[in-house]
Protein backbone atom coordinates (compact mmCIF):
# COMPACT_ATOMS: atom_id res chain seq x y z
CA UNK A 1 0.00 0.00 0.00
CA UNK A 2 1.47 3.18 -0.86
CA UNK A 3 -0.40 6.89 -0.44
CA UNK A 4 -1.54 8.87 -3.52
CA UNK A 5 -3.32 12.09 -3.71
CA UNK A 6 -7.67 11.49 -3.58
CA UNK A 7 -9.62 13.32 -6.39
CA UNK A 8 -10.81 16.57 -4.85
CA UNK A 9 -12.20 19.94 -5.91
CA UNK A 10 -12.67 23.19 -4.15
CA UNK A 11 -15.26 23.23 -1.00
CA UNK A 12 -16.17 26.35 -1.03
CA UNK A 13 -17.10 26.51 -4.67
CA UNK A 14 -19.22 23.32 -4.01
CA UNK A 15 -21.05 24.68 -1.03
CA UNK A 16 -22.39 27.80 -3.59
CA UNK A 17 -23.43 25.07 -6.21
CA UNK A 18 -25.14 22.96 -3.30
CA UNK A 19 -27.03 26.12 -2.11
CA UNK A 20 -27.82 27.57 -5.64
CA UNK A 21 -29.43 23.86 -6.01
CA UNK A 22 -31.06 24.12 -2.62
CA UNK A 23 -32.55 27.40 -3.93
CA UNK A 24 -33.85 25.83 -6.95
CA UNK A 25 -35.39 22.85 -5.61
CA UNK A 26 -37.39 24.87 -2.99
CA UNK A 27 -38.68 27.23 -5.54
CA UNK A 28 -39.43 23.98 -7.86
CA UNK A 29 -41.36 22.27 -5.00
CA UNK A 30 -43.09 25.64 -4.10
CA UNK A 31 -44.38 25.67 -8.02
CA UNK A 32 -45.02 22.18 -8.16
CA UNK A 33 -47.62 22.97 -5.04
CA UNK A 34 -48.91 25.76 -6.91
CA UNK A 35 -49.19 24.73 -10.11
CA UNK A 36 -48.94 20.70 -10.06
CA UNK A 37 -46.68 21.17 -12.93
CA UNK A 38 -45.00 17.38 -12.99
CA UNK A 39 -41.51 18.81 -14.48
CA UNK A 40 -41.15 21.07 -11.45
CA UNK A 41 -41.78 17.58 -9.32
CA UNK A 42 -38.96 16.05 -11.37
CA UNK A 43 -36.75 19.01 -11.58
CA UNK A 44 -37.15 19.15 -7.26
CA UNK A 45 -36.22 15.40 -6.97
CA UNK A 46 -33.06 15.75 -9.10
CA UNK A 47 -32.21 18.76 -7.33
CA UNK A 48 -32.73 16.64 -3.91
CA UNK A 49 -30.37 14.08 -4.95
CA UNK A 50 -27.69 16.61 -6.28
CA UNK A 51 -27.75 17.90 -2.84
CA UNK A 52 -27.91 14.68 -0.85
CA UNK A 53 -24.55 13.74 -2.80
CA UNK A 54 -22.60 17.23 -2.57
CA UNK A 55 -23.14 17.76 1.39
CA UNK A 56 -22.30 13.76 1.59
CA UNK A 57 -19.05 14.45 -0.55
CA UNK A 58 -17.93 17.07 1.63
CA UNK A 59 -15.15 17.11 4.12
CA UNK A 60 -13.29 18.71 6.13
CA UNK A 61 -9.28 18.83 6.55
CA UNK A 62 -7.41 20.62 9.75
CA UNK A 63 -3.53 21.22 9.48
CA UNK A 64 -1.38 18.94 10.05
CA UNK A 65 -4.01 16.23 9.41
CA UNK A 66 -4.58 13.71 6.89
CA UNK A 67 -7.82 11.84 5.83
CA UNK A 68 -7.67 8.47 3.95
CA UNK A 69 -11.03 7.63 2.40
CA UNK A 70 -12.01 4.35 0.71
CA UNK A 71 -15.15 3.51 -0.87
CA UNK A 72 -16.99 0.48 -0.35
CA UNK A 73 -13.27 -0.71 0.47
CA UNK A 74 -11.66 0.57 -2.09
CA UNK A 75 -8.65 2.71 -1.49
CA UNK A 76 -8.92 5.85 -3.26
CA UNK A 77 -6.29 8.28 -1.99
CA UNK A 78 -5.37 10.88 1.02
CA UNK A 79 -6.23 14.29 1.28
CA UNK A 80 -3.79 16.41 3.33
CA UNK A 81 -4.24 20.09 2.30
CA UNK A 82 -5.90 21.59 5.09
CA UNK A 83 -9.37 23.43 3.95
CA UNK A 84 -12.95 21.95 3.35
CA UNK A 85 -12.88 19.94 -0.07
CA UNK A 86 -15.15 18.02 -2.15
CA UNK A 87 -14.50 14.80 -3.14
CA UNK A 88 -16.18 11.33 -4.01
CA UNK A 89 -19.30 10.83 -2.25
CA UNK A 90 -20.04 8.41 0.21
CA UNK A 91 -16.71 7.75 1.36
CA UNK A 92 -15.69 6.51 4.50
CA UNK A 93 -12.86 8.71 6.01
CA UNK A 94 -10.01 8.04 8.49
CA UNK A 95 -7.87 10.90 10.17
CA UNK A 96 -4.42 9.94 10.59
CA UNK A 97 -2.66 13.09 12.35
CA UNK A 98 0.78 14.43 10.82
CA UNK A 99 1.85 16.12 13.89
CA UNK A 100 6.34 15.41 15.46
CA UNK A 101 5.41 13.11 18.40
CA UNK A 102 7.63 11.82 21.41
CA UNK A 103 7.12 8.40 22.57
CA UNK A 104 8.46 7.86 25.92
CA UNK A 105 9.40 3.98 26.55
CA UNK A 106 9.38 2.09 29.73
CA UNK A 107 12.10 1.05 31.75
CA UNK A 108 13.46 -1.80 30.46
CA UNK A 109 15.34 -4.19 31.98
CA UNK A 110 17.75 -5.94 29.60
CA UNK A 111 21.71 -7.38 29.85
CA UNK A 112 24.44 -5.74 27.87
CA UNK A 113 26.82 -7.61 26.18
CA UNK A 114 28.85 -9.01 29.11
CA UNK A 115 25.87 -10.17 30.82
CA UNK A 116 25.09 -7.42 33.17
CA UNK A 117 21.69 -6.93 33.95
CA UNK A 118 20.91 -3.33 33.39
CA UNK A 119 17.25 -0.59 32.90
CA UNK A 120 17.32 1.67 29.74
CA UNK A 121 14.68 3.90 28.46
CA UNK A 122 14.92 5.99 25.48
CA UNK A 123 12.62 8.97 23.93
CA UNK A 124 11.72 8.36 20.09
CA UNK A 125 10.61 11.10 17.78
CA UNK A 126 8.70 10.11 15.38
CA UNK A 127 6.25 11.01 12.65
CA UNK A 128 3.67 9.59 10.12
CA UNK A 129 4.81 10.29 6.45
CA UNK A 130 2.62 8.03 4.37
CA UNK A 131 -0.96 7.66 5.85
CA UNK A 132 -1.75 5.05 3.92
CA UNK A 133 0.53 2.77 5.45
CA UNK A 134 -0.47 3.52 8.92
CA UNK A 135 -3.98 2.85 8.44
CA UNK A 136 -3.85 -0.45 6.09
CA UNK A 137 -0.01 -2.12 6.52
CA UNK A 138 -0.60 -2.16 10.44
CA UNK A 139 -3.34 -2.75 12.91
CA UNK A 140 -2.69 0.38 15.04
CA UNK A 141 0.68 2.02 13.77
CA UNK A 142 0.59 3.85 17.26
CA UNK A 143 0.75 0.71 19.39
CA UNK A 144 3.21 -1.03 16.47
CA UNK A 145 5.48 2.06 17.15
CA UNK A 146 5.83 1.28 20.54
CA UNK A 147 6.36 -2.43 20.50
CA UNK A 148 9.17 -1.88 17.59
CA UNK A 149 10.85 0.81 20.04
CA UNK A 150 11.18 -1.15 22.67
CA UNK A 151 12.39 -4.67 20.91
CA UNK A 152 15.01 -2.04 18.86
CA UNK A 153 15.90 -0.52 21.92
CA UNK A 154 16.50 -4.10 23.75
CA UNK A 155 19.01 -5.63 20.68
CA UNK A 156 20.96 -2.53 20.51
CA UNK A 157 21.23 -2.65 24.74
CA UNK A 158 22.66 -6.14 23.93
CA UNK A 159 25.28 -5.25 21.52
CA UNK A 160 27.58 -3.13 23.64
CA UNK A 161 28.50 -3.15 27.61
CA UNK A 162 27.53 -1.06 30.09
CA UNK A 163 30.73 1.32 30.26
CA UNK A 164 34.33 0.34 28.60
CA UNK A 165 37.45 2.31 29.39
CA UNK A 166 39.39 1.52 26.09
CA UNK A 167 39.13 4.12 24.28
CA UNK A 168 38.33 2.68 20.46
CA UNK A 169 35.52 -0.01 22.19
CA UNK A 170 32.04 1.58 21.54
CA UNK A 171 29.84 1.05 25.37
CA UNK A 172 26.22 2.56 26.41
CA UNK A 173 27.59 5.62 28.80
CA UNK A 174 30.50 6.65 26.91
CA UNK A 175 29.08 6.67 23.20
CA UNK A 176 25.98 8.07 23.48
CA UNK A 177 25.51 9.45 20.17
CA UNK A 178 26.76 6.29 18.31
CA UNK A 179 24.30 4.20 19.94
CA UNK A 180 21.37 7.00 19.57
CA UNK A 181 22.12 6.72 15.80
CA UNK A 182 22.08 3.17 15.35
CA UNK A 183 18.87 3.37 17.80
CA UNK A 184 17.27 5.83 15.29
CA UNK A 185 18.52 3.90 12.48
CA UNK A 186 17.33 0.11 13.53
CA UNK A 187 13.97 2.17 14.29
CA UNK A 188 13.83 2.93 11.02
CA UNK A 189 14.09 -0.15 9.23
CA UNK A 190 11.11 -1.55 11.59
CA UNK A 191 8.95 1.43 11.09
CA UNK A 192 9.27 1.97 7.28
CA UNK A 193 6.65 -0.87 7.22
CA UNK A 194 3.98 1.61 9.00
CA UNK A 195 4.58 4.76 6.67
CA UNK A 196 6.53 6.36 10.20
CA UNK A 197 9.71 8.61 9.61
CA UNK A 198 11.77 8.27 12.92
CA UNK A 199 13.50 11.81 13.34
CA UNK A 200 15.31 11.12 16.23
CA UNK A 201 16.04 8.50 19.45
CA UNK A 202 18.44 9.87 22.55
CA UNK A 203 18.11 7.46 25.99
CA UNK A 204 16.77 8.78 28.65
CA UNK A 205 17.73 6.69 31.09
CA UNK A 206 20.98 4.34 31.70
CA UNK A 207 21.81 2.12 34.91
CA UNK A 208 22.72 -0.80 36.28
CA UNK A 209 20.43 -2.86 37.99
CA UNK A 210 19.23 -2.47 41.66
CA UNK A 211 21.01 -5.90 42.83
CA UNK A 212 24.55 -5.38 40.79
CA UNK A 213 24.22 -1.59 41.14
CA UNK A 214 26.55 -1.51 44.63
CA UNK A 215 28.86 -4.16 43.15
CA UNK A 216 29.10 -2.66 40.12
CA UNK A 217 30.19 0.74 41.28
CA UNK A 218 33.13 -0.91 43.50
CA UNK A 219 33.84 -2.22 40.08
CA UNK A 220 33.91 1.28 38.22
CA UNK A 221 35.93 2.91 40.96
CA UNK A 222 38.54 -0.02 40.21
CA UNK A 223 38.34 0.59 36.54
CA UNK A 224 38.66 4.38 37.01
CA UNK A 225 41.98 3.89 39.44
CA UNK A 226 43.23 1.41 36.99
CA UNK A 227 43.26 3.63 33.62
CA UNK A 228 44.29 6.63 35.69
CA UNK A 229 47.34 4.81 37.07
CA UNK A 230 47.84 4.14 33.81
CA UNK A 231 48.09 7.60 32.64
CA UNK A 232 50.23 8.73 34.97
CA UNK A 233 52.85 6.35 34.50
CA UNK A 234 52.98 6.78 31.05
CA UNK A 235 53.25 10.78 32.03
CA UNK A 236 56.04 9.97 34.61
CA UNK A 237 57.94 7.39 31.86
CA UNK A 238 57.78 10.63 29.34
CA UNK A 239 58.97 13.13 31.76
CA UNK A 240 61.56 10.95 33.62
CA UNK A 241 63.24 10.75 29.75
CA UNK A 242 63.16 14.19 28.78
CA UNK A 243 64.57 15.17 32.13
CA UNK A 244 67.59 13.27 31.38
CA UNK A 245 67.91 14.35 28.08
CA UNK A 246 67.73 17.90 29.22
CA UNK A 247 70.68 17.48 31.47
CA UNK A 248 72.82 15.70 29.26
CA UNK A 249 71.37 18.20 26.57
CA UNK A 250 72.40 20.86 28.54
CA UNK A 251 75.88 19.66 29.78
CA UNK A 252 75.23 20.60 33.04
CA UNK A 253 76.44 16.86 34.55
CA UNK A 254 77.13 13.79 33.01
CA UNK A 255 75.53 10.24 34.40
CA UNK A 256 76.51 6.76 34.32
CA UNK A 257 73.89 4.16 34.17
CA UNK A 258 73.74 3.66 37.50
CA UNK A 259 73.38 7.01 38.60
CA UNK A 260 70.45 7.28 35.35
CA UNK A 261 68.70 4.57 37.03
CA UNK A 262 68.74 5.81 40.19
CA UNK A 263 67.39 8.93 39.07
CA UNK A 264 64.86 7.60 37.25
CA UNK A 265 63.89 5.44 40.32
CA UNK A 266 63.32 8.95 42.17
CA UNK A 267 61.54 10.53 39.34
CA UNK A 268 58.77 7.53 38.98
CA UNK A 269 58.45 7.42 42.27
CA UNK A 270 57.82 11.05 43.17
CA UNK A 271 55.31 11.23 40.20
CA UNK A 272 53.59 8.00 40.45
CA UNK A 273 52.82 8.21 44.12
CA UNK A 274 49.70 9.30 45.63
CA UNK A 275 51.23 11.35 48.55
CA UNK A 276 53.24 14.24 48.40
CA UNK A 277 57.09 13.22 48.22
CA UNK A 278 59.22 13.78 51.05
CA UNK A 279 62.54 15.98 49.45
CA UNK A 280 65.64 14.58 51.08
CA UNK A 281 69.16 16.75 51.17
CA UNK A 282 72.36 15.20 50.18
CA UNK A 283 74.86 17.87 51.74
CA UNK A 284 77.93 15.87 51.34
CA UNK A 285 79.76 12.81 53.16
CA UNK A 286 81.36 13.01 56.84
CA UNK A 287 84.74 12.37 55.39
Amino acid sequence: MKEKNAWKFNGFIALIISFAILAATVYNIVNTVKTGNVSSLVLAIIGVILWVIIQSSMTVVQPNQAKVLTFFGSYIGSIRQPGIWMTVPFVASKKISLKVRNFNSERLKVNDVEGNPIEIAAVVVIKVIDSAKAVFDVDNYEQFVEIQSETALRHVATKYPYDNYAEDDVSLRGNTEEVAAEITKELQERLTIAGVEVIEARLTHLAYATEIASAMLQRQQANAILAARQKIVEGAVGMAQMAIQQLESSGTIELDDERKMAMINNLLVAIVSDRSAQPVLNTGTLY
